[in-house]
This record gives C-alpha cells, structure tokens and sequence, in this order.
C-alpha cells in the first residue's frame, strides 16, 4: 500500500521529497505527488509532512 498526498492540503515545500529515501515523490503544478508504484509505504513522508497532507491509501 502506498501513501497518498491530498492535493487540497499539500502546500508544496517539498519536505516529503526530500525526505523520501526511495525518491517516489515528485512536485507538480505546485503540489507534492507520490508515484504509486516505487513507494516502499515506510511512512517518512507522512512523518515529515508539516501540514498533515499524507495519509496510507
């Protein structure tokens, strides 16, 4: 299961892309999103993020 980035919450500071040890999140038109199928689902992005924006799917 992969994480999920709720683009009504993500303000885009890219803390969770930094943070992603498998690099699976990438910006796009201002907000955060995580690509399915290279997320290993450890949580350091949901962890990171400042706003609350990630969820497990």
């Amino acid at each position: 299961m992969a994480r999920k980035i709720d683009p009504s919450i993500c303000v885009g500071c890219g803390t969770c892309k930094n943070d992603c040890p498998v690099e699976c999140i990438k910006e796009e038109g201002g907000v955060c999103v995580i690509n399915a199928d290279d997320c290993v689902d450890c949580g350091t992005c949901e962890a990171s993020c400042p706003v609350n924006a990630i969820s497990a799917e």
